[in-house]
């Protein structure tokens, strides 16, 4: 979405997602209608409205559950400058469906931790 400075200096949205086909096109705003935009295809697209838990659930917990399946896993954020990673990583503590894929890792784990049977043993570091 558009920052509100972006909003105030009367800049316009140029990208449109499409979730379910894990697409984004990009439109030139200064080009006239007949310049098709351009098209990118990704493995998963979030709109705008998107929430902290939906990425987390497409795309942090699959990671967490190998994890506590014994594998290895890295979640990593990586944009420019103001693109969101702090955020989706971190959010904000409260209310809890903006917690982001850290914070959101945490409970995931521990509560695994707190459901395991018998003899199952858990270190977390």
């Amino acid at each position: 979405p558009l920052s509100r400075k972006e909003i105030q200096d009367g800049h316009a949205a140029v990208a449109n997602t499409d979730s379910t086909t894990g697409q984004i096109q990009l439109r030139n705003p200064s080009a006239d209608d007949q310049e098709p935009p351009k098209e990118f295809t990704f493995d998963h697209v979030f709109a705008p409205d998107c929430t902290q838990r939906d990425i987390y659930t497409t795309c942090a917990a699959p990671v967490v559950e190998s994890v506590l399946q014994g594998y290895n896993g890295t979640i990593f954020a990586y944009g420019q400058t103001g693109s969101g990673k702090t955020y989706t990583m971190e959010g904000c503590p409260d209310p809890p469906e903006l917690r982001g894929i850290i914070p959101n890792s945490f409970q995931h784990i521990f509560d695994a931790v707190t459901l395991a049977e018998g003899s199952e043993q858990f270190l977390v570091r």
